[in-house]
């Protein structure tokens, strides 16, 4: 199985972009079809593109993305049984930086931190509903695949290691800054259940449900590969 294969492999990767350390970040890939400028305006509007684009890294491109969401896994969601979120530990740290203080610089603008890598100031868009926060407390660092639904997609059978990797991963386009409100809301369903209110994301945000799915060997539901497939048709030509 795919996610067992790769659960060093990304425990690495998470390693090797914590290890980035200090308080600088440097996005470990870039996002396919990027916009020259994708900074929000400062009324919180979304950015002037065809679509609202991100930090986030590692994301396809939108034909890569339905070959993956092709090879993904059709399947009825899992018990919750045995499921706690302690079971993913989240927010390693490295050097004193944790992978929430990281998301935090890489996903807001002039950012300011502390000795001890906490924002002091800033501001941070929120593309689930178009919100920009002023304060680094009031912005949730989102799982784009839920802790929880990766527990009924696979993930009851993974390691502590492999766990750990999803749920720290910076590599990937699986943690994004956020308000808390939509974070909120969303909670733990998947896209067959729950659409940013925004939809200009929702390209960006299918493209990145898909890749992380795919990358961690995670299934999906029949609705959830329909509603993916849909969300995809709103990328760009």
């Amino acid at each position: 199985m795919r996610g067992r294969q790769i659960s060093v492999a990304v425990a690495i990767a998470v390693s090797s972009a914590l290890a980035l350390g200090g308080c600088t970040v440097e996005d470990a890939a870039e996002p396919a079809d990027r916009a020259t400028d994708s900074s929000p305006p400062a009324d919180g509007a979304p950015p002037a593109t065809d679509f609202i684009v991100t930090a986030l890294p590692g994301l396809p491109t939108p034909e890569d993305a339905r070959t993956r969401l092709g090879e993904l896994t059709i399947a009825e969601q899992r018990s919750m049984s045995g499921y706690n979120r302690d079971k993913f530990p989240h927010w390693a740290s490295t050097d004193g930086c944790t992978a929430r203080q990281q998301v935090l610089q890489r996903d807001g603008e002039d950012v300011v931190t502390d000795d001890n890598c906490q924002p002091t100031s800033g501001s941070w868009y929120s593309a689930y509903d178009g919100v920009t926060l002023d304060e680094a407390k009031d912005v949730d660092i989102d799982h784009m695949v839920p802790l929880a639904n990766a527990w009924r997609s696979g993930a009851d059978t993974w390691d502590d290691e492999l766990r750990a990797a999803f749920a720290n991963d910076l590599t990937g386009p699986q943690l994004l800054g956020v308000s808390a409100a939509s974070n909120r809301s969303k909670g733990d369903q998947g896209p067959e259940d729950w659409q940013p209110p925004l939809e200009e994301f929702w390209c960006e945000y299918a493209l990145a449900w898909t890749e992380v799915k795919h990358g961690y060997d995670l299934t999906v539901t029949q609705d959830e590969h329909d509603e993916l497939a849909a969300m995809l048709d709103t990328c760009p030509a």
